[in-house]
Order: C-alpha cells, then sequence, then structure tokens
C-alpha cells in the first residue's frame, strides 16, 4: 500500500438490534485501539442504530467514526422512508455510502440516481464512499473496465476536483460480495489501478494518486494482507466480516501494516 492514509469501513447491511448493534461498536472501539491511528476506520449500522452507535463512540476515546448506508439527495419533503443528508449529520455522522451494488441491482439504483446522492452528500460536507463493479456475467464477457468506467464518470458527474479529498472510491465486483468468492490479489490491483487512471484522465495524476481506492468482496483476515499489499489497494469496505469483532480487527491491523 501507498503513503495514502488507509480506509476500512465496517458495512453491517440490515443486521443488527438496538442491544447487539451497541455491543459490536463498543467491542470494535476496544479491539481497534491500537490502529486507530494509522487507519480511518468506519462502521455503517442501520439507519435506526446510527444515534445509539454514535453516543457509544462519543462516550469513548475513540476516533472510528459513523457513516450511513445510504441517503436520499432532496433536503427535505414527501419522500417516505428517505433520510437525508441533514438526517444524517443530525445523527453524528460523517460519511455515507452511495452506489453500493445492492443498492444497485437489488433495489434498482441507476448510475444518475447514485451521482445525485454522491453530489449531495459532498454538498453537504460528508466523506462519500461511492461502490463501483461489475457483474460476474459483466466479468465473464470481459466488461469488467467497460461498467467501471461507466459507473465512475456518471457517479462522478459534476463533483468538482477540491471535492475529490471527500471521496472514496470502493471496488466490490457483485460476484464476490457475500458468496465467500475474492478476486485475486493480482485482479483486485489490475482494477484499481485502471480506476486510478481513470481519475487521472478525469482529474489529475495529483487527484489520481491522493484518492484513496477500497476493495470490497469478501475480504477476511485470511485474505486481507496479500489484498492491502498491492500498491493500489487502499482498504477495504467489509461486509459480513464487520459483524465479528475479531474479524473486523485483523482486518484493520492487516490495514495498517
Amino acid at each position: 500500500m501507498s503513503d495514502r492514509k488507509p480506509y476500512v469501513g465496517g458495512n453491517w447491511k440490515m443486521n443488527t438490534s438496538v442491544d447487539s448493534s451497541s455491543a459490536l461498536a463498543r467491542g470494535v472501539v476496544d479491539a481497534c485501539g491500537s490502529v486507530q491511528g494509522s487507519v480511518d476506520i468506519v462502521v455503517f449500522p442501520p439507519a435506526p442504530y446510527l444515534i445509539g452507535v454514535n453516543s457509544i463512540m462519543r462516550s469513548r476515546p475513540t476516533s472510528i467514526a459513523t457513516g450511513a448506508q445510504d441517503l436520499y439527495f432532496e433536503a427535505d419533503g414527501a419522500f417516505t422512508g428517505e433520510i437525508s443528508v441533514a438526517m444524517v449529520k443530525d445523527c453524528g455522522c460523517g460519511h455515507a455510502l452511495a452506489g453500493h451494488s445492492e443498492r444497485r441491482h437489488v433495489i434498482g439504483e441507476s448510475n444518475e440516481l447514485v451521482n445525485a446522492k454522491v453530489r449531495a452528500a459532498l454538498e453537504g460536507g460528508l466523506t462519500c464512499v461511492l461502490c463501483i463493479g461489475e457483474t460476474l456475467e459483466q466479468r465473464e464477457t470481459g466488461q469488467t473496465n467497460a461498467i467501471n468506467e461507466l459507473q465512475l464518470r456518471t457517479g462522478l458527474a459534476d463533483v468538482g476536483l477540491r471535492q475529490m479529498d471527500k471521496v472514496v472510491i470502493a471496488y466490490e465486483p457483485v460476484w464476490a460480495i457475500g458468496t465467500g468468492k475474492t478476486a485475486s490479489p493480482e485482479d483486485a490491483q489490475a482494477a484499481h489501478a485502471f480506476i486510478r487512471g481513470l481519475l487521472a484522465e478525469m482529474y489529475s495524476d495529483e487527484v489520481a494518486q491522493r484518492t484513496r481506492i477500497i476493495y470490497g468482496g469478501s475480504v477476511k483476515p485470511s485474505n486481507a494482507a496479500s489484498l492491502f499489499a498491492q500498491p493500489d489497494i487502499d482498504g477495504g469496505l467489509i461486509g459480513g466480516a464487520s459483524l465479528k469483532i475479531e474479524d473486523f480487527s485483523a482486518i484493520a491491523k492487516a490495514a495498517a501494516s
């Protein structure tokens, strides 16, 4: 990994309860204490538990941050079930995901909607993790780079150069999420290098070199070190393993080493 500060996000998805989210938050703080200064660690609990998890973070000497798994691009109004940037910030969050593959492929979000969410998050002062990645069918038909380029360019449309300091790109091959399959370190590195090259075209070499690109797709303690050793992989967006304190802390420590 380069001198870019690693970023490790724990996406809890639609899991935990009031009690278990609190216990998980406390456990993550205690287990990751030794690496908090060298890794940006962010947990993304379900929306109902954001306030509770944030209260735990504020009560302890920790730099671990919290983020929203999703948000809506409108400031307020008749949008039943949605949460705004202001609401996310009111819960104490400084980060948000946009375009997670499950939002794209299960919920049906378009590239254009993802872009609207990215711009809203950035305009509201949040750090935005833009998720991109190809399906298995797209990979097998040689479309990996084309899909990543489309999702990256559309997702960052009208995002200014200065705003890129608050952007993290998460490459998450859809076929590797929750399946136990993981891209080889070499394949993941190739995708990350391609994405960094696109950022250089879209913005500048300087922006490309300072933007963190993280990998998501069945990252585990057993493969984290080999993935994070790649020069263009700057951490991970962790799903299932983020629900296990020992596994998540091991991954965070691998990113710090």
